[in-house]
């Protein structure tokens, strides 16, 4: 095994250097992950609910300009880290395409490295690992789900759960939901129909599979509806949450009559038969490409005046939804930044697409572009403020539909004339903007973590990490981690000392209090 720490030259703080201790078996069950303790972080969100949100409160406005690297690791490859670490018994899993870390949250060492190299499928970006019991389960871009060994990332099982000579591929964090592992996939330039699948973790064996659009030419309907981000889940309720992507073809509906269910949606699943409790079109009919797979955060609270089980989903169409988590029904719905392609709402509360803005011949302008006024880049909601944080981008684009295409693919084209990467802070209970923070012309590609001691963490388009206050929005501390983020930032609490964990290229940094300022030990 290789043991070493990498630094980056222009680290000027000194590493935390620890002692490696030895691996302990890992017995992380399923139950942990709804209300995980401040020493682990254990799925792709932190809990189920989506919320990242943290209640650790050792670092604070007051001394967050004190933070220091504690280490670096690098991967030593092209690839960025996209993935959000899980951290379980002291130990931090990560991932690029084709690629496991296992390593000490401590000290930075490694303790075991897998690589499988894959040649087909996309490499566009990896986003973690999931955990039951003592194993990893990893998606590779080829469509494969691993088993491995967290101990020390051997293979138990690997089997396959997508056809990439049709065009899929996988990308997200697996969700463990009691004794089902859900994986998603991609694909949604190919004319492909999406799924969902539940996967049994002990053996690989699926155990349901629920389809978001019907079969392949199936006449006067579509395909797409890729379920490529991770979801959501409510022990309380047992059921499943799940954003789903874009129709194909992706810029032209004129053989794909109607609202095209179920894509460009939000989905209620029962985890243990894979049955569709509800569905809510966020973008019905979409020709935009506007998947609806951004994090769909649940929590509960009064809205209103009236106590509420609600969904909340920045859009990538531009819309901010409120949900009753329940049925499915809406609460509210509001743009939070520049939109121009909807007529209003209609009385179920989803946006009414307006004809003259389907992508033509001759061009149409619209706001937002393909990208999104959001896209994957994970949302934060602190119930102490009531604000719903979320990286933004506001833009206009111009949108061509090439019938020469044909109806296959994308069918069209858009440019983007132009846009700009602003943290906005949504007030849930209206969904109006408390405030704004612009982070550069181009946009930040990283997520955002809050904390109950009133921080928002996240990142600029210049390479920065960034802490704000979440009441204001104001800069408190930032530091260059010399490319950006294009993961979402987490917190944990290890030997009563809080610690923040951000990545940006092919670099893990871990970043701490000075001893002098981490006496106090908080409790989540």
């Amino acid at each position: 095994m290789n043991f070493r720490n990498y630094t980056l030259a222009f680290a000027t703080a000194a590493l935390l250097i620890g002692f490696f201790h030895p691996l302990i078996a890992q017995n992380l069950e399923p139950t942990t992950i709804a209300h995980p303790s401040p020493d682990t972080w254990p799925t792709y969100h932190g809990d189920y609910s989506g919320r990242r949100h943290s209640n650790l409160t050792q670092i604070t406005p007051q001394n967050v300009a004190n933070l220091t690297l504690a280490w670096a690791f690098q991967t030593n490859q092209t690839a960025a880290i996209k993935s959000t670490p899980l951290l379980v018994d002291g130990i931090l899993y990560f991932t690029v395409p084709d690629n496991i870390w296992a390593v000490d949250a401590r000290s930075g060492h490694m303790l075991w490295h897998y690589n499988k190299p894959t040649d087909d499928g996309d490499h566009i970006g990896q986003r973690g690992v999931a955990m039951y019991k003592g194993w990893l389960y990893f998606l590779t871009p080829n469509c494969h789900l691993i088993s491995l060994n967290a101990k020390d990332g051997s293979v138990r099982w690997d089997v396959t759960v997508a056809d990439v000579k049709k065009g899929y591929w996988t990308t997200m964090a697996p969700l463990v939901v009691n004794n089902h592992v859900i994986i998603g996939v991609s694909g949604d330039f190919d004319n492909l129909a999406g799924y969902l699948r539940s996967i049994d973790p002990e053996t690989g064996a699926t155990q349901w599979q629920w389809d978001s659009t019907p079969p392949a030419q199936t006449p006067n309907s579509t395909t797409g509806g890729m379920t490529w981000m991770t979801g959501t889940y409510d022990p309380e309720l047992n059921l499943l949450y799940w954003g789903t992507g874009n129709p194909t073809p992706v810029l032209s509906g004129k053989t794909r009559p109607g609202d095209n269910f179920y894509t460009c949606s939000i989905v209620a699943l029962n985890p243990d038969t894979g049955k569709l409790v509800w569905g809510f079109s966020v973008s019905p009919h979409d020709t935009h490409d506007w998947d609806a797979v951004e994090t769909p955060v649940i929590a509960d609270g009064n809205f209103h005046g009236q106590p509420r089980k609600m969904l909340m989903q920045a859009s990538r169409n531009g819309y901010f939804f409120v949900l009753d988590r329940t049925n499915g029904k809406s609460l509210l719905t509001a743009p939070f930044g520049p939109v121009n392609w909807a007529l209003g709402l209609d009385k179920d509360g989803r946006p009414i697409p307006n004809p003259a803005k389907e992508p033509a011949p001759d061009g149409r302008l619209i706001a937002p572009d393909e990208g999104g006024l959001t896209n994957f880049r994970a949302p934060s909601f602190d119930p102490k403020t009531g604000l719903f944080i979320v990286d933004a981008h506001p833009s206009y684009s111009l949108y061509f539909a090439k019938p020469a295409d044909g109806y296959y693919g994308w069918a069209g084209a858009d440019y983007g004339l132009w846009g700009k990467g602003v943290i906005e802070a949504i007030d849930y209970q209206t969904g109006k903007l408390r405030w704004t923070h612009e982070v550069g012309q181009g946009g930040s590609g990283a997520g955002v973590l809050t904390t109950d001691s009133g921080l928002t963490i996240t990142g600029d388009a210049h390479g920065s990490v960034l802490a704000l206050d979440t009441s204001s929005g104001k800069t408190l501390w930032h530091a260059g981690m010399g490319a950006p983020m294009f993961s979402s930032p987490t917190t944990y609490e290890l030997d009563g000392r809080q610690y923040l964990l951000t990545s940006s290229g092919g670099v893990v940094f871990l970043w701490t209090l000075p001893e002098t300022h981490h006496k106090s030990v908080s409790v989540r």
